[in-house]
């Protein structure tokens, strides 16, 4: 196993010197045609299970966050729960994305809970229109709901729409539909 993990290590170590070394040459011609250079993808996300991970150029860097157990030693990722789960029939008038008064005063007090380090928000629709209509109408009430969120100073880790991918119930009746329409705003705590 440390063979392993020293052979991983100086793999890397080589990749990144040659990285170091193309980019000068890259960025030069680039700034000698006045193109942007340099530029590193980046993103965080946060697993099922809580662990949450950075990630840079492309995948090439990756890095766990851990907080370990003062008990056992062992690493404990952040605990998950939807702390809101609410239909969008009372939330926002049909076809819309703008929030209700009562919607928006009842976010403010989900987002501003005690001992959460970060939220992320779910939009949800039933079938009844187009597949690109319901993932942006998804799309636009998850922002909408993570904008009360940073409104009070929450950290908002990801918003996704999600259309009608996800059901909870049958389509095929209003009752299963009403169901389907929601927002979930999920809680990360460590």
């Amino acid at each position: 196993m440390r063979h392993l993990i020293k052979t991983l290590k100086r793999s890397l170590a080589a990749l990144a010197a040659v990285s170091v070394l193309a980019v000068p040459t890259f960025a030069q011609e680039g700034v000698a045609r006045g193109e942007q250079v340099g530029r590193i993808q980046w993103g965080i996300w946060i697993d099922p299970d809580g662990c949450m991970h950075w990630m840079a150029d492309g995948g090439i860097e990756q890095y766990q966050v851990n907080r370990l157990n003062p008990e056992t030693g062992r690493p404990v990722c952040m605990k998950i729960n939807t702390c809101f789960s609410g239909d969008t029939d009372s939330m926002f008038h049909t076809d819309s994305y703008q929030l209700t008064d009562s919607a928006r005063q009842r976010l403010q007090q989900v987002f501003s809970q005690n001992g959460v380090s970060g939220y992320a928000v779910y939009g949800h629709t039933d079938s009844r229109a187009s597949n690109a209509y319901n993932q942006t109408l998804s799309e636009h009430r998850a922002r909408a709901v993570a904008n009360v969120g940073r409104s009070v100073g929450a950290l908002i880790e990801r918003e996704i729409g999600f259309g009608e991918t996800r059901p909870i119930a049958s389509n095929n009746s209003a009752a299963g539909m009403a169901q389907n329409r929601r927002v979930e705003v999920v809680c990360y705590r460590w």
